[in-house]
């Protein structure tokens, strides 16, 4: 009996054998049952016990690697799941990033209103475009809204800082670097290739060293680009925007800066205006950037007083829309109440003597916004009270208004000093008076 137990367990240990080698079905239940009978052969019986054993961690290892194996599946099923979200999020900001450069300048003024005639022209058919303004009086801005509304908007638009690229890292910030050059360096493409069938910005491109403006000059004209330690030449489809605030044409006359780049750069010219000449967009923009500041600090929309326009319109801007941003965003956070006084400007505008009421017919352009849009307001009369506080205006007073503004309640409202809803229910009450 006991040799024939013996000798089905060698069996057994064989078969078990095969299903390790390939796939196990052995039950180590069964092997541990067949050595309970057999007599003699305590090495066979060792033998047994371990490879009885052995199954059983084999087992155990097998469920802890099949709850591995779930365990990661929905793991991967959350991060699908996040992924397809991501994706969504994306697109949406992608569209919302392109509507808002999409549209034009805020601002009606003739002088703004020709640099943007000759920039949604050429957006069409994209060449290489010089801006030329002050600082801060949005050329980067200007040259989205190109980007944007041309071709190309597909592709990537690539904005670079001439003056904070250190000339010893020029070529490999711009032209790429290959893998090797030195230890720990990998591969990495440069802003050029990057740009390649979107637009590349060069900002404040009057500040290249002469040695970088010769290798950004052979990169246009040769539309190809060569990585810093490698041999091949990479093809790029190039379309140039640049920026300088400096006068560039003197620049190129006192050599420094390359007259040839200068050509290559220059297809077309825009000059953009100060501020200080852009009129009653002063205050179109000043009204836009205090609602989307207010709104990213969680305030009710401000409104400015007439007050608070004049001192606007009186002051030289040197720093051009960014600093009236600025200004904006400092409002928006210290005003104590919806109205904006003169008191919650900054000094340096409060110090200046404000000039007296503007026009109504110098909101050149304004009937262009929807009606009741608190950036199109224009530049308000003295009114002779503060909204929130309104004064009594008689029917022939608030006739006489709308008559001036041409039918517009929203201006009529802010030179009589109500709000719009409130002009609504005093007209409905002179209609109703016999």
């Amino acid at each position: 009996m006991g040799a024939e137990t013996g000798e089905r367990l060698f069996d057994y240990l064989i078969k078990l054998c095969d299903d390790l080698a390939w796939e196990r079905e052995t039950d180590p239940a069964e092997l541990y049952k067949m050595t309970q009978g057999l007599e003699g052969a305590p090495a066979l019986a060792r033998l047994a016990e371990a490879f009885g054993l052995l199954l059983v961690r084999l087992e155990a290892r097998e469920m802890q690697r099949d709850g591995l194996i779930a365990e990661l599946k929905e793991r991967a099923a959350d991060l699908e799941e996040a992924r397809r979200e991501l994706a969504k999020r994306n697109v949406f900001l992608q569209r919302t990033v392109q509507e808002t450069f999409k549209r034009p300048f805020i601002g009606q003024s003739p002088a703004i209103a020709r640099v943007l005639k000759v920039a949604l022209a050429m957006a069409q058919r994209p060449i290489n475009v010089l801006l030329m303004g002050p600082t801060g009086t949005g050329k980067e801005v200007l040259a989205k809204m190109i980007f944007f509304r041309s071709p190309r908007s597909a592709g990537e638009f690539v904005a670079v800082n001439c003056a904070a690229i250190p000339a010893t890292l020029f070529e490999s910030e711009m032209f790429g670097i290959e893998k090797g050059v030195a230890t720990g360096v990998t591969q990495r493409k440069g802003l050029i290739e990057e740009s390649s069938g979107g637009t590349l910005f060069l900002d404040e491109v009057g500040d290249m060293t002469l040695e970088n403006q010769a290798k950004l000059l052979r990169a246009i004209e040769e539309k190809e680009v060569t990585r810093v330690g490698g041999h091949k030449p990479i093809p790029v489809d190039l379309h140039v925007i640049s920026a300088t605030n400096q006068n560039i044409l003197e620049a190129t006359r006192e050599k420094r800066f390359r007259e040839d780049l200068y050509y290559r750069l220059n297809v077309l010219e825009i000059v953009l205006p100060p501020l200080s000449e852009r009129g009653d967009d002063i205050l179109l923009i000043a009204r836009h950037q205090l609602r989307r500041h207010s709104l990213r600090l969680g305030r009710e929309s401000l409104a400015l007083s007439p007050e608070v326009d004049r001192l606007l319109m009186g002051y030289p801007w040197p720093g051009n829309a960014r600093e009236l941003n600025n200004e904006m965003e400092r409002v928006a956070s210290l005003a104590p109440g919806p109205i904006v006084s003169p008191a919650d400007l900054s000094e340096k505008i409060r110090a200046v003597q404000p000039p007296r009421a503007p026009r109504p017919e110098g909101a050149a352009g304004a009937e262009d916004f929807a009606e009741g849009d608190e950036t199109a307001a224009p530049p308000k009369p003295a009114a002779r009270g503060v909204r929130g506080k309104p004064p009594r205006n008689g029917p022939e007073e608030i006739l006489a208004a709308i008559a001036r503004w041409n039918g517009n309640k929203t201006k009529a409202a802010v030179e009589l000093g109500l709000s719009r809803e409130g002009l609504r229910k005093r007209l409905k009450k002179i209609k109703a008076e016999p």
